[in-house]
């Protein structure tokens, strides 16, 4: 489907709010040279918001001025110790009349970073909405926002889903300011550039685009551009909305942009030629471009041996595809073909399911469907309750089953080794297309035994082959083939033939073709 045509699709047709600039009366407008008439637009415009403070002083002991500001969204302290009592001590000074009465003010406030002159309504009420201090005077059409924007964040700390044993134990956390610091903590070249745009017509949330000059592609970073400027939506909460709007293949449940909470990894993505998204109020970034093999490894795999990181992705490897085919050959082999099965094990099979009413397929959906639902219900739950939840729940739940004949034990061990399986997966996105997969090639299991999950994994391949994340073909390099990136994929090579490799990630078709 054209990306045109996809994401004109997926835009609001019909916004759930009014435009915040329309809502502004007199956005466009110019500021009004009177203080009593600023300070009249101000309150309409900000009716019914208890949260605003509109303070009147005195600048200079003798222009009538007010600051009005968010006061839960600026630093209490710094706001009054750094900007108005300077301010309001100040003796009147014969001005130069070549600047204006807020250049002068601009000029006095050089100890307080990011000061900037706005003269219209628009820019007045976006600097309040981002929560910093909006100063108008009396007798002056300028106004002057200053950024004394309160640190409000929690602690950095190690993340709960991407946890390591050796390696840096810390995380992106909820403000954009601290991520892009921390990206710039690991890469110290002029040459990562991070550019900011608001995406969200009422959210107005903050976003910015990290990528290596000179690494990353220039047609992938002007497609992520284009994709971010077309989105519509009235308020972007977290990262996924994003996510959601601008990927392709829009319904694959592969997932074709990587997330991580973890500056490291986001780094070296970054040095691979890949451009991460980072979200205001969310701690998981976005990585674009991306392979189906990114969803298998760690950052880890490059803290550790290389022979030992290599053994642990073919364990991965491995057992993805048990989580994804192990019910579905159980079924298939159990109906359709029990001689492929040595004899005294299909003896013991049949003795075990001999109390059963039920078909294998309908014994394993059930399982499958109980284990799912066990699964949700410990996420959801306060989390040591929830990992109790879960595995008392599986064994009481199994063992219930198993002693009221409504299933067998070998299903009961064929779902836990199933799910035991997808948690080794340790990109959750692919862990939960891998466990949605596995549905269908039961079924087609369970109607035309191996034959059906033959047929069902050539459609999942072909399907595979086919995806695209911003121009990368999905299944690279083994997809087309690329002898210098299989280095990275079939194994962890060492780091004196990994630094010889094209470090590079490139669109391998022309995105406007998509």
């Amino acid at each position: 489907m054209p990306i045109k045509k996809m994401i004109a699709s997926r835009k609001t047709k019909m916004p759930m709010f009014e435009d915040p600039d329309a809502a502004a009366e007199g956005a466009a407008k110019p500021l009004s040279g009177s203080l009593a008439d600023n300070e009249a637009w101000l309150k309409h415009t900000f009716s019914n918001c208890s949260d605003l403070t509109v303070r009147k002083l005195h600048l200079r002991h003798s222009v009538p001025g007010i600051v009005v500001y968010f006061k839960e969204l600026v630093d209490a302290r710094q706001l009054d110790e750094e900007l108005l009592e300077p301010l309001m001590r100040q003796r009147p000074e014969r001005g130069d009349n070549d600047i204006s009465f807020m250049e002068q003010i601009k000029s006095d406030l050089v100890p307080v970073a990011l000061t900037q002159i706005i003269d219209n309504k628009k820019d007045a009420v976006a600097r309040i909405i981002k929560g910093e201090v909006v100063l108008i005077a009396d007798n002056s059409a300028q106004a002057l926002a200053i950024n004394v924007k309160s640190t409000m964040h929690r602690a950095l700390s190690e993340p709960s889903t991407e946890s390591v044993i050796r390696g840096p134990k810390i995380g992106f956390i909820e403000n954009i300011g601290i991520n892009q610091a921390l990206l710039r903590r690991n890469i110290r070249t002029p040459r990562l550039k991070m550019e900011q745009m608001l995406v969200g017509k009422v959210s107005q949330t903050e976003v910015a685009l990290a990528y290596m000059e000179g690494a990353a592609s220039p047609a992938v970073i002007a497609e992520v551009k284009k994709r971010m400027s077309q989105i519509e939506l009235d308020t972007i909460l977290e990262s996924a909305f994003i996510e959601e709007i601008i990927r392709d293949a829009a319904y694959s449940p592969f997932p074709v942009i990587h997330v991580t909470e973890r500056p490291d990894s986001a780094a070296a993505s970054l040095l691979e030629g890949r451009v991460v998204i980072l979200v205001d109020g969310s701690p998981v970034s976005m990585i674009v471009p991306v392979n189906i093999w990114h969803a298998f490894q760690t950052v880890e795999d490059y803290y550790t041996n290389y022979i030992f990181a290599t053994f642990l992705r073919w364990l991965r490897y491995f057992f993805a595809f048990i989580s994804l085919t192990l019910p579905s050959f159980y079924v298939a082999v159990s109906e359709f073909n029990p001689e492929l099965i040595p004899t005294t094990l299909a003896m013991t099979l049949a003795a075990a399911r001999e109390p059963v009413p039920f078909p294998t397929l309908i014994e394993i959906l059930m399982m499958e469907i109980a284990f799912e639902a066990i699964r949700e219900a410990g996420i959801r739950l306060p989390r040591p309750v929830g990992q109790t939840i879960s595995i008392v729940g599986v064994l009481v739940i199994g063992q219930a089953a198993v002693q009221a004949g409504i299933v067998s034990a070998p299903i009961v061990i064929i779902v836990s080794l199933t799910g035991i399986a997808s948690f080794l997966i340790p990109n959750y996105n692919m862990s939960q297309a891998i466990r949605l997969m596995r549905f269908p090639l039961m079924l087609c299991a369970g109607i035309f035994g191996l034959y059906g999950v033959g047929a069902g994994l050539i459609a999942l391949l072909i399907h595979l082959v086919n995806l695209r994340s911003f121009g990368v073909y999905y299944m690279a390099p083994l997809a087309p083939f690329d002898r210098d990136g299989i280095k990275d994929v079939l194994g962890r090579a060492p780091w004196w033939i990994m630094q010889k490799r094209k470090n590079r990630v490139w669109p391998t078709q022309e995105l406007s073709k998509q």
